[in-house]
């Protein structure tokens, strides 16, 4: 098949397949419980199907055609034909999305048949009576609607029982009621609010009918690590996150017999793109079906590449990577993701499991320091013992950081850590620190050794870290939190032959009174996971 050509006509169509965007706020009256770090572990899981917006639509064909022995069905939102753009960009950009360029729905046929023939995929005939849905908007002029049409159509040819809906007005998105952008817009999030709700009727054609959908946050919402999952032990060298989060029920925790959809969010809809987070994950509307449905939603990560490859974190369609094999067996993001299925459902050989450190902070080197917003005046804070450790401002206008150390020497000599996040517990506080101003953020500094001495001193306040925002802390309450997992430059600057040290201070200073205290009775924990070459 033809390589795609041109550094500047891969920045064409990555500009298309999204317009430009910057992070925007989180997603209207989306619910989910903060993600736990975890594994996936082998559930009671029969039926399994894909679904996807735009990119993720591709792959949520790539992988029903390519095995439909394991997927019964899909659905695919603003997207195309199997294997449309056959490894060609010129045919990706003109015939995949705009209609500059013939689809030739026969050549196609012919090349799905082909493969199969030849074993590349599973056999054809599988797909016959399989349900797929296909939704497409008048609006989107991004995968325009004859592009979507020739999806059906494709479906269609092998029998699949296809139901399309080309009833809206919506924009290049996934619509769902939970969506902040009007229907026909396409912009960030791309989530829109049609005033219909398609996650339903996708997963009533999908798995028959469904009960009515609960609250989303009923189950876990597990955070894994994908290079475990990665052919060579790298998701990064595929453009995939390290990160891949999976909503599980509590019914299926339990050992329900559960379905298996895997969902596929769009180009800048992955979790490493630009800070956007798990706002797919929280705003399609699929977790709230699964609460009530015996359903497990699997959602795979796609990240940017800092190169032009693929910089918007799109799934490959088009063979970027120089991957040839993208939209078959042996294609890499496309075993990746089976390999995440097989594990859910017992399958095959599971990953073996990381090895674990749990390290507790240091007391006699944990503490808070104060100071003035501009840093002048620090001094070292006096009430751990009796409140915590202070973050934030507090009732003498003071802005406080909180400094933690840990023994990084535990860590085994010789292994790849892979993974890491600190855990907190509240022991009090007043106000709303993140939302003074709006959207602020706590963030984790991260020192190979001490910021000073290891002892806590006032300079600490503002002594430079080898990372400035290596994790964050969503905002909490009450209880605990954990942390996001620690950047890859984070867990190089882990200090393997000693301490390193963290420390906790929000983004902007609250304008006012707004600040928590943590960890007055336990100590913070750093939790590392790591693999051993042995």
């Amino acid at each position: 098949m033809p390589r795609p050509r041109g550094r500047s006509r891969l920045a064409a169509l990555l500009l298309c397949v999204a317009a430009v965007l910057a992070p925007s706020a989180g997603t209207a009256g989306a619910a989910a419980p903060p993600p736990v770090p975890g594994t996936l572990r082998a559930y009671d899981v029969g039926a399994v199907f894909s679904a996807g917006v735009s990119s993720g639509g591709y792959m949520a064909t790539q992988l029903h055609v390519a095995y439909s022995g394991t997927f019964e069905g899909s659905a695919s939102f603003a997207s195309g034909p199997y294997d449309c753009a056959r490894g060609s960009l010129t045919t990706a950009l003109n015939a995949c999305m705009d209609t500059t360029q013939p689809l030739d729905p026969a050549a196609l046929e012919r090349l799905t048949r082909e493969r199969s023939a030849q074993g590349l995929i599973d056999p054809v005939e599988q797909l016959a009576g399989d349900p797929v849905y296909v939704f497409g908007g008048a609006n989107d002029t991004t995968v325009k609607p004859p592009v979507v049409n020739a999806l059906a159509d494709h479906f269609g040819r092998f029998g699949a029982r296809v139901r399309q809906d080309r009833s809206s007005a919506a924009g290049h998105a996934w619509v769902t009621p939970l969506g902040p952008n009007a229907c026909a817009v396409t912009a960030s999030p791309y989530l829109n609010d049609c005033g219909i709700d398609a996650p339903g009727a996708l997963l009533g054609h999908l798995l028959g009918p469904v009960a009515a959908p609960g609250s989303g946050t009923g189950g876990s919402l597990i955070r894994f690590d994908q290079n475990a999952y990665a052919p060579g032990g790298s998701a990064a060298a595929l453009s995939m996150g390290a990160e891949g989060f999976a909503y599980v029920p509590a019914s299926c925790a339990a050992g329900a017999r559960c379905r298996l959809l895997v969902a596929l969010h769009g180009c800048k809809q992955g979790y490493a793109y630009q800070g956007f987070g798990t706002r797919f994950v929280e705003g399609a509307h699929l977790n709230e079906y699964a609460d009530t449905n015996d359903l497990i939603v699997l959602y795979p990560q796609a990240a940017p590449t800092a190169t032009l490859e693929n910089p918007n974190g799109c799934w490959n369609w088009w063979g970027y990577l120089g991957d040839r094999a993208y939209a078959r067996h042996g294609g890499k993001q496309v075993e990746t993701v089976m390999a995440m299925v097989r594990a859910l459902r017992g399958e095959g050989t599971p990953p073996p499991a990381p090895g674990r450190a749990v390290l507790s902070s240091t007391d006699a080197e944990d503490g808070y320091v104060k100071a003035a917003a501009d840093g002048s005046g620090a001094a070292v804070g006096t009430l751990e013992d009796t409140y915590g450790l202070a973050v934030g401002r507090g009732a003498d206008g003071r802005v406080n950081r909180a400094v933690v150390s840990f023994d990084t020497s535990r860590i085994p000599a010789g292994a790849a850590v892979t993974r890491a996040w600190l855990t907190l517990a509240r022991s009090g506080g007043s106000g709303d620190p993140w939302a003074s101003p709006a959207g602020n953020r706590l963030l984790v500094d991260v020192r190979s050794g001490c910021f000073g001495g290891c002892a806590l001193e006032a300079a600490d306040w503002s002594a430079a870290a080898t990372v400035a925002g290596g994790a964050e802390v969503p905002a909490f309450f009450s209880g605990g939190a954990v942390s996001s997992e620690l950047s890859a430059a984070a867990l190089a600057a882990l200090n393997r032959g000693g301490t390193t040290q963290m420390r906790l201070g929000f983004a902007a200073a609250p304008a006012g009174t707004a600040y928590l205290f943590v960890n007055r009775d336990a100590p913070v924990t750093l939790t590392v996971e790591y693999r051993t070459t042995a």
